[in-house]
């Protein structure tokens, strides 16, 4: 197939002021889908080249090329960024470029699966009713018809971890988060920032409104190449996610990112199907019920109990390995393109 992959964000690492999770999966998808034999055309600005001043070995096209198949990660008004007129100061055009993608392609019958990694496109959309549209969810629990394409791994990340190895490293902090503030204030004023008043810590990310929680260290926005070295730090993190998120089961990069340095996942028993992603042992109700994780796992750290746990934490990202979600992203794909010609012959 010939596959129009639209995406606001990078490849590579790109540059500090972004929070583009999407980083973590992004070429994983892309190599995939090319040593499947499918052609890749990326419908964005490039902006590896543009903002961060790197190559990257695929094809962009910011025409309106031929295809088969549309795949979006959605995109949605962000007030003051994607929503001002095309040239002004802080304008982003990916609303813009989305839009004429979906009035080029979708509007005139084209196969298009939407990605709606942040849970953002309203559930009376009409996109959802569209015959030749298929709109992903990344929870594992999403409201019917629509189907699971979750957060996605690197095989080969996941093939390389050792959970001896990370047991045994050392980590000075008791309890660390990467990522930005956006609509988690509720559950950090629950889940971390008790704990932080008591146990070394960091939180690295855009956090704006920080004047509710003095006492936290927070240290700004991080490189993407530094996420992994400061999960690696810590002995563990929370899982810190809207509701929109937590009511269905869903979870962000960051949590494989935590759990393939060693950094142990708590996760709070508002996640619906927590089960699927972490052991019980890492559950928890409240601050106080992370203190006493931590000091468990301070007093368990390097051993084999220890290592067991993180192997039970990286056996559960074998659900969202890249080679099982891009097999289901192709099954969706092959499904709309088979329909798609029925209903046209």
């Amino acid at each position: 197939m010939r596959i129009g992959y639209s995406f606001w964000g990078f490849i590579g690492p790109g540059i500090v002021d972004t929070p583009d999770g999407g980083r973590f999966w992004r070429q994983g998808i892309i190599d995939t889908l090319l040593g499947h034999g499918h052609e890749v055309i990326l419908l964005q600005q490039d902006r590896d080249r543009l903002e961060a001043g790197t190559a990257q070995p695929y094809v962009w096209d910011t025409g309106l090329p031929p295809l088969d198949v549309l795949f979006c990660e959605w995109r949605w008004p962000l007030p003051g960024r994607n929503t001002t007129p095309c040239g002004t100061t802080g304008h982003t055009c990916d609303l813009h470029r989305q839009a004429d993608l979906l009035a080029h392609y979708t509007d005139r019958g084209t196969p298009t699966v939407l990605w709606d990694t942040d849970r953002q496109l309203p559930s009376d959309d009409l996109l959802r009713g569209t015959p030749h549209v298929i709109v992903c969810d990344p929870a594992l629990r999403p409201s019917p018809p629509a189907p699971t394409l979750a957060a996605m791994v690197p095989d080969d990340l996941l093939e390389a971890a050792d959970p001896t190895r990370l047991a045994v490293a050392d980590r000075p902090l008791d309890l660390a988060y990467v990522g930005n503030q956006y609509d988690r204030d509720e559950a950090f004023d629950r889940f971390f920032a008790p704990p932080a008043a008591r146990v070394p810590h960091r939180v690295a990310g855009k956090w704006t409104r920080i004047e509710p929680w003095p006492h936290v260290n927070f240290t700004g926005r991080a490189p993407f190449t530094e996420v992994s070295p400061i999960y690696s730090t810590a002995l563990a993190t929370v899982l810190l996610m809207p509701d929109r998120y937590s009511a269905t089961g869903s979870v962000s990069q960051r949590f494989p990112e935590a759990v393939l340095a060693g950094c142990l996942p708590l996760t709070p028993t508002t996640l619906l199907s927590a089960d699927q992603i972490t052991p019980t042992e890492l559950h928890v109700a409240d601050g106080d019920e992370v203190l006493e994780r931590l000091a468990w796992l301070r007093g368990i750290q390097g051993t084999p109990e220890h290592a067991d746990l993180i192997a039970a934490c990286l056996n559960r990202l074998n659900l969202f390995r890249h080679s099982r979600q891009v097999a289901e992203l192709e099954r969706l794909m092959a499904t709309l393109t088979h329909s798609t010609r029925k209903a046209y012959r």
